[in-house]
């Protein structure tokens, strides 16, 4: 086997797993983080959330990080667990990531809806859910924003358009909620010289948000790309590697052993 130069671009706190994973196997990593996670700055939404809760059919998450901030809302109202407090209410998310921060947070594993294997976006979710959903139900879709955009319930959904569009095209009521704002990170001296280095060194990105793509190409608005190799776990994301000017871009399924297998292919 192979051994590969590989830039883990997920956020900081996603980031150590595939690291650890990658490094064990032998290769050679760098943790670059792309995105930028920080607390959202006013709770109340999130505590109104929770606490209207039982209303919903199914609250969507899409990432582990809108779980673990989601969480934090209902640790600081003191409310009874998910199961007490909205035994009826689904837990939706889009893959085993989502599901063991659902678990973790004290979610029940029968209230948890999530794909466990194959592909893991809001496509699969639907399909998994479907059949569950009827008019007149609503769902809360828990989400990440921009740093200064507003936290308030009912905000359009970025990156969840389509789920919310086929929902409410099925007659159910949709709200968003920001948990978390998400912003371009600011490198230090070191940081952008790694990042350079790695732009002609035979490194490959990989890459888990067409969000950390376009993070990138602002934090190096002049950099030529086409000598770059990326890897993306979703058809969408390896299009913004292509149109960012990668020269070679390949896909993978989304969970990390499916990404090692697909880096150690064709190392």
């Amino acid at each position: 086997m192979g051994k590969m130069k590989v830039v883990i671009t997920r956020p900081e706190a996603d980031a150590a797993a595939w690291v650890r994973a990658l490094t064990e196997r032998g290769h050679e990593v760098l943790a670059l983080p792309l995105i930028e996670i920080l607390a959202a700055p006013d709770a109340a939404p999130l505590r109104q959330a929770w606490q209207c809760l039982s209303r919903y059919h199914a609250v969507m998450f899409v990432s582990g990080n809108a779980v673990a901030q989601f969480a934090a809302a209902q640790e600081a109202l003191a409310l009874t667990a998910w199961a007490h407090q909205a035994p009826h209410t689904r837990a939706w998310g889009t893959g085993p990531g989502t599901r063991q921060a659902l678990l973790r947070a004290g979610v029940s594993a029968p209230q948890i809806d999530a794909p466990d294997t194959g592909q893991f976006d809001s496509e699969a979710l639907w399909q998994l859910v479907q059949g569950g959903v009827r008019a007149g139900q609503r769902v809360l879709i828990v989400r990440g924003g921009a740093a200064q955009q507003a936290l308030t319930p009912g905000a359009a959904g970025v990156g969840r358009d389509w789920l919310a569009s086929v929902l409410r095209g099925a007659g159910v009521e949709v709200d968003f909620v920001v948990a978390y704002g998400r912003r371009a990170p600011v490198w230090s001296a070191p940081q952008r010289a790694r990042a350079l280095a790695a732009t002609a060194d035979a490194s490959l990105w990989l890459f888990s948000s067409a969000e950390a793509v376009g993070n990138l190409r602002q934090l190096l608005p002049q950099q030529n790309w086409s000598a770059a190799r990326a890897m993306a776990t979703h058809a969408r994301i390896a299009q913004a590697a292509r149109d960012a000017g990668f020269g070679v871009v390949w896909e993978s399924r989304a969970s990390l052993h499916q990404v090692v297998a697909s880096i150690e292919s064709i190392a």
